[in-house]
Formats: C-alpha cells, sequence, structure tokens
C-alpha cells in the first residue's frame, strides 16, 4: 500500500464548473436574486469549468495506485451550503469523488486552505488567491482557455515558470531592476548557491513524492519546467532542483521566446506563471494559472 503524502488540492466552484450565467445574476442583480436562482436551479446541472479536466485526471489516480486515496479534492465556494446544493449535485452526477468543502456564505473561503492542509488552490477569485498566496499557500487564478481543448491523453501534465513559482524572485528582481546583464552575471556567480523556494515549492516536491510510487515508464504524471532562462543562467536552475532532490521530467530553456507553442507541444494540462503577459499567450493554448506574486506583481497591489 502507498505510505507518501496525500496531495490536497482546494478548488473553488467557479473554477471546477461553468457559473457564469449565476455569477452575472449575482453582479447585475445582487445576492438574494442569486440565492433565488440556484434555488429554482438546483436540479440543472452545471456544465464543467476551466479545471475540470485537471480534476478529473487527480481523481483517476487512486484508481491507479488502490488502496488508501492518495490525492484528495476540497470544494471551497463562497455559497452557502443552502445555495451550493447545486454544486455538490452537480458533483454527484459527474460522478466526482469529492466529499469535503467549505461554504463560506458570501465570505472569502482562502482562510480554510490551511486548515484542510492543502498543497495548491485554484480559484478564479484573484484576490482570494492573492490572500493564499500572503499566507505562505500556492495558488493561482485560473484563467480560461482560448483553445478550448486539452490534453486528451490519461497523463497528467503541469508545466510552471521558474522564477516567482517554483524558486523566489531574488533573481527575477535583479532582472527587473538592473537587466538582463546583470541578472546574467548574477547567475553565473551564483551558479552553485541554490535558489531560495517559491510558493510552488512544495506543490512540486508533493507531486514528486506521489510520482516516486509507479514506475517511471507508468507514471500517469509528467512535469516541465517552462523558464525564460537560457544559459548560463540555466545552470543553477539544475543545481537547486538536485539540492531539493526533485526530478522535473522536462525542462525547456527558452531565452526569452513565447511560451504557448510550446506549452501546447508538452500537452500542460494547466501552466503556472507569476507574469500576466507570459498567461494571457499561454491561455491560448492551455488552461493557465496566474500566481500574482514577486515583483511583476507588485504594481498590481
Amino acid at each position: 500500500m502507498a505510505n507518501g503524502p496525500k496531495l490536497v488540492i482546494a478548488i473553488s466552484s467557479t473554477a471546477l464548473f461553468d457559473m457564469r450565467e449565476s455569477h452575472d445574476i449575482y453582479e447585475t442583480q445582487g445576492v438574494a436574486a442569486y440565492a433565488n436562482y440556484q434555488r429554482e436551479h438546483e436540479e440543472d446541472i452545471l456544465e464543467p469549468g476551466e479545471a475540470f479536466p485537471l480534476v478529473t485526471k487527480l481523481l483517476r489516480i487512486n484508481e491507479k495506485l488502490g488502496g488508501e486515496p492518495r490525492v484528495e479534492v476540497i470544494l471551497l465556494s463562497r455559497n452557502s451550503a443552502d445555495t451550493g446544493l447545486r454544486v455538490f449535485n452537480s458533483i454527484a452526477h459527474h460522478g466526482l469523488n469529492i466529499t469535503r468543502a467549505a461554504f463560506s456564505g458570501g465570505k472569502s473561503p482562502y482562510r480554510y486552505v490551511s486548515a484542510f492542509a492543502c498543497h495548491l488552490f485554484l480559484s478564479t477569485h484573484a484576490q482570494d488567491v492573492r490572500s493564499a498566496l500572503e499566507s505562505g499557500m500556492a495558488a493561482a487564478t485560473l484563467l480560461p482557455s482560448q483553445s478550448g481543448s486539452n490534453n486528451a491523453s490519461d497523463e497528467l501534465r503541469f508545466a510552471f515558470d521558474g522564477d516567482a513559482v517554483l524558486f523566489s524572485d531574488a533573481s527575477e528582481r535583479i532582472f527587473k531592476e538592473r537587466g538582463l546583464d546583470a541578472f546574467t552575471e548574477n547567475e553565473k556567480a551564483s551558479a552553485r548557491m541554490p535558489m531560495d523556494p517559491g510558493p510552488f515549492k512544495n506543490f512540486l516536491q508533493t507531486l514528486h513524492s506521489l510520482q516516486a510510487e509507479f514506475p517511471v515508464d507508468e507514471c500517469p504524471i509528467r512535469t516541465a519546467l517552462v523558464t525564460a532562462r537560457a544559459a548560463p543562467a540555466h545552470e543553477r536552475v539544475v543545481r537547486t532542483l538536485r539540492e531539493w532532490d526533485i526530478r522535473i521530467d522536462e525542462s525547456l530553456f527558452l531565452g526569452g521566446l513565447s511560451k504557448g507553442d510550446f506549452l501546447k507541444s508538452f500537452g500542460a494540462d494547466v501552466f503556472f506563471d507569476d507574469q500576466q503577459v507570459h498567461c494571457t499567450s499561454a491561455s491560448e493554448h492551455v488552461a493557465t494559472g496566474h500566481v500574482p506574486h514577486g515583483v511583476a506583481n507588485e504594481k498590481q497591489k
């Protein structure tokens, strides 16, 4: 039986299901009209949202491993339990094994992310995501994929940017403040000094532990680092991951090339990046999570 750590992912109801129609009612007519609408339609099944394919593949890992479930998905919702009945009816209809939830009655549910010991929080509410990140949690705001296509294979593919996502933003800060030459010099000089962890390090580590439960050629999870870095700034990345004892399956050092085509070729189910400009271009090809962390996001506060 598997004995590694359980991977726990929290997801908002608006990321799991397409709730644009009811959200429009909330925005234009207020809370009471929204609550009435949800009650009147609680037997109407919600259509899959942006994170639905990802959640389906995550839960399928439990079937592959057998024994105690090793992946758990928690639902976090701003609904009340009363208006959230439609969400649970939809979960049951789609056959998703999601049993734990927090309905926070209009308040931000991010407070429960750490209480549930979650490794990752995915939401469409940017402020909830920012709050979760500030409390030390890996979190991302899901952007709709323009392509509408998903990786059809059973394999679950995560792609990550490096600086300010897997690693701290210290190097990116040098690049923003002093330019590419200063950044490259710093990375060459610090090549043997591991970078500090970023907000997604613990999530990647738990994912890596889960991967280790499968024979290498049968693992249903694949990871990729997709970074704007190029040689010689690649060496520090390699040495940092080695120091952490984490294996990344594929590493793409793109030297500033647009990431979208590469993410499409990799077949990412989701890509995490701290820079809005990269997220916008990536979302033309794959589901994308914006990580509002680090120097690139300070002006937006």
